[in-house]
This record gives structure tokens, C-alpha cells and sequence, in this order.
């Protein structure tokens, strides 16, 4: 995998070349066909993935799953993101009790992707303090944004729902 390519990520910024290549080795090419989703909800998240080429739409579902024999398959599209602004999925599962993944993730165009898998990510990490310190402060501004995203929708979401009662 192409270094320079590498560094215009998130995960890998304030990274030299020497420090991105050893994750550059670890990296494997998948190539994900229109229309598939490449991340689903609820299944074990053993990597991450660095869109390289296309576009992609998150969504998650919609209820929360309160019986095991009923199945809403009911999807909210929070998100599309093409590979311009370097985005990354699944880092969610990297810390997540269990694992699981918390959205699916949707090719709407044939996608190029660089998956790195969990074990590794955290083996060169390990192997490479320094290097590894600043992987991992990344994933946390990463997931801190994230976070106050989710925030933010939760609180437009409550306000709605309140006006709305009011009536």
C-alpha cells in the first residue's frame, strides 16, 4: 500500500512515512461491488476500513431489537461520504465490548478499501509506542467526534420529540 496515500487519513496524521509503513504493509485491498454492504450491523468487527475510492452510505436501524423473534429491518441513512474526505469505518468495533459493529456501511458506487485487521493494528501499535500513542490518539479524536455528532442528533431528536408532545 502507498504511504503517501495513507497520510492523508485521520488515523494517520502527524505520522512521517517511516512511522505509516509498517501499517502500509499490514494492509490488504478489498474491492467491494455497488449496492453491498461491506459493514453490518451486529456482526463481530475484527478491522477497519479506509475508503480509497468511491462512496459509501452508514445507516443504522431504526428500533432497537426487543424481541428475539421479531425482526424491524427499518434503516436510517445518517451519512454518505465519498473518498475525498479519506473517511474510515469500523473503528467503533476496535473498542466496543463485544466488538460488534453499531451501523451498516453501503457501497452506493463500486468501493477500493484498505482493511487493517484489529490484531494487527494493535500489535504494531504495541511494537511501536511512540508511533502506536499517536494511532490511538487519532482513533480517539476519530470517536470523540463522533460522539459529539451523535450528541448533537440526540439532542435535536429529544427537542423534536418534546415540541411535538407539547402540541
Amino acid at each position: 500500500m502507498d504511504v503517501n496515500v495513507l497520510k492523508g487519513f485521520t488515523i494517520f496524521r502527524g505520522l512521517e512515512e517511516s512511522q505509516i509503513k509498517p501499517f502500509a504493509e499490514k494492509i490488504s485491498i478489498v474491492d467491494v461491488p455497488a449496492k453491498d454492504n461491506f459493514i453490518v450491523e451486529g456482526d463481530v468487527g475484527d478491522s477497519i476500513f479506509l475508503l480509497l475510492e468511491g462512496e459509501v452510505e452508514i445507516n443504522q436501524a431504526l428500533t432497537l431489537s426487543m424481541n428475539k423473534g421479531e425482526m424491524d429491518n427499518r434503516e436510517k441513512a445518517i451519512i454518505k461520504l465519498t473518498s475525498e474526505i479519506k473517511p474510515l469505518f469500523g473503528e467503533m468495533s476496535l473498542f466496543n465490548d463485544g466488538d460488534h459493529r453499531t451501523a451498516n456501511v453501503k457501497a452506493l458506487s463500486a468501493c477500493k478499501l484498505a482493511k487493517i485487521m484489529k490484531e494487527e493494528l494493535f500489535e504494531l501499535c504495541d511494537a511501536h509506542p511512540e508511533t502506536g500513542y499517536k494511532v490511538m490518539q487519532n482513533l480517539c479524536r476519530i470517536l470523540c467526534g463522533n460522539l459529539v455528532k451523535a450528541n448533537q442528533n440526540v439532542l435535536k431528536l429529544t427537542t423534536a420529540f418534546s415540541l411535538i408532545l407539547e402540541r
